[in-house]
């Protein structure tokens, strides 16, 4: 396979990533499925927007970038350095960068806000963080302690674990283009892999 193909098949898979990521932090402003009537209550967390800037946004640009890669005839840059290839998967190392940088950020946001805990309505009627380091992730019976949103602790719990999965695989992707990216870099395309009917440069 050539390092065009492979940076294809991860921008392919980048982009729904992307978009679950996204949904999953919108989500997260509608804790237990309903509208907040004070936005402040929602977890600190949900704002710093992990899903949809790090894992979202940020990794939209990367997954373009490496879906472009394969646009250009791979036969026609065999051997012939001026074609910009390398130069075009020298690029993708940044944008590959970016990404993990990104995906990166969401995981550690998820991360936080999993051992965190969500922010909810307590028993003696404060807005608060009853959990401590993750302890409710081990005893469910914990979980009484939130008494609204209703079902607040599985809604974050889950969509955060999502983001958390997202984010890893994010990761793992962007870190493969970074060495795909220095193989293309450093012997093209197609000179490497035989892509060109299993002919090397001339």
């Amino acid at each position: 396979m050539c390092t065009g193909s492979c940076a294809k098949c991860l921008g392919v898979t980048l982009i729904p990533l992307a978009v679950l990521a996204f949904l999953a932090n919108v989500l997260l402003f509608f804790p237990g499925g309903k509208v907040m009537a004070d936005n402040s209550n929602l977890s600190e967390e949900v704002w710093y927007f992990g899903g949809i800037i790090g894992s979202g946004v940020l990794m939209i640009f990367p997954a373009l970038v490496f879906l472009g890669l394969k646009n250009n005839d791979c036969c026609g840059c065999c051997g012939n350095e001026s074609c910009g290839k390398r130069f075009a998967m020298f690029t993708s190392i940044i944008f590959a960068v970016v990404g993990v940088l990104g995906s990166s950020y969401s995981f550690v946001v998820s991360a936080v806000s999993m051992s965190r805990g969500p922010k909810c309505l307590t028993e003696n009627s404060t807005w608060a963080y009853p959990f401590q380091e993750g302890n409710y992730l081990s005893d469910q019976a914990l979980w009484a302690k939130c008494l609204e949103p209703p079902d607040v602790v599985p809604w974050n719990l889950t969509l955060f674990s999502i983001l958390l999965v997202i984010g890893g695989v994010q990761i793992v992707l962007c870190a493969i283009q970074v060495v795909n990216g220095l193989l293309g870099t450093l012997c093209g395309d197609c000179q490497c892999c035989g892509c060109c009917g299993g002919e090397g440069p001339v």
